[in-house]
């Protein structure tokens, strides 16, 4: 073997074992379920690029996400969580993927990219019923939403959406079972109408609402916390699309 080539080799492995060292830095700490999950080449390209905004392997360990569980990605959007968590919970557990019939109704791509979501994951389930009777099975470990608890105040839905869907929430969960909620930050004390016009919500207001369901704040987060952001500005606004201060709840329901 010429020196030529041993030179080659060597600058190869070196690479591997630096690239292999980067990866396992920037899971550093986490469980290996999560990790893993996170770094499932099958994920979208659309999806990872959002990794470093929304830290989903902190994210999901802080939820306590274990291998096994059954939980349920409420209000799931394009479906970014729903395909991490099923690859978390591996195959002896279950994901149910929650979209409302309202939100499907109001935008067909919302189902499209619910059933694309869950075609790849064998224990992935789909589930479209309207927010007045979600359809949750009974004994979850973990119910999460994303930048969504807001929408259950928006104007199209009646007044106690947001306290029904707790109750449901409460019911289905197994004693001990949590409950995050991750959503844009509103300014202290803003009313909840902003949730229509900013799409934000004062965490205050989530707490008041999950509390009265029965439920207890175990933790909060400041992870995706963003002090930058004036809370003055609708989440889609350009400026602040993807930067906003998000808040991070964990209740449990007690046992």
């Amino acid at each position: 073997m010429t020196r030529k080539r041993i030179v080659l080799i060597l600058s190869a492995l070196s690479l591997a074992v630096a690239t292999l060292g980067a990866a396992s830095g920037a899971f550093a700490g986490l469980p290996a379920n999560l990790s893993a999950a996170v770094a499932d080449k099958a994920r979208p390209a659309g999806d990872v690029a959002r990794d470093t905004a929304r830290k989903p392997a902190e994210l999901l360990a802080f939820a306590e996400v274990k291998p096994g569980q059954s939980v349920a990605d409420f209000m799931m959007g394009g479906g970014y969580f729903t395909r991490i968590l099923a690859a978390a919970v591996g195959p002896t557990g279950k994901v149910y993927a929650y979209q409302s019939a309202e939100f499907i109704k109001f935008r067909a791509a919302y189902g499209t990219e619910q059933s694309t979501a869950v075609a790849d994951y064998k224990n992935a389930v789909a589930l479209t019923g309207p927010l007045s009777a979600t359809g949750l099975p009974a004994g979850l470990d973990l119910v999460l939403t994303v930048q969504n608890y807001h929408d259950l105040h928006l104007k199209p839905f009646p007044a106690g959406t947001a306290a029904s869907v707790n109750a449901q929430i409460f019911k289905a969960l197994k004693p001990g079972g949590l409950y995050v909620v991750v959503d844009h930050a509103a300014a202290v004390g803003a009313p909840v109408e902003v949730a229509d016009s900013l799409h934000r919500i004062d965490p205050a207001v989530v707490r008041t609402e999950v509390e009265a369901a029965g439920f207890k704040l175990a933790a909060e987060d400041a992870m995706l916390a963003n002090p930058e952001d004036p809370h003055s500005a609708n989440v889609f606004s350009p400026a602040i699309r993807g930067k906003t201060d998000q808040f991070v709840l964990k209740f449990r329901k007690p046992k």
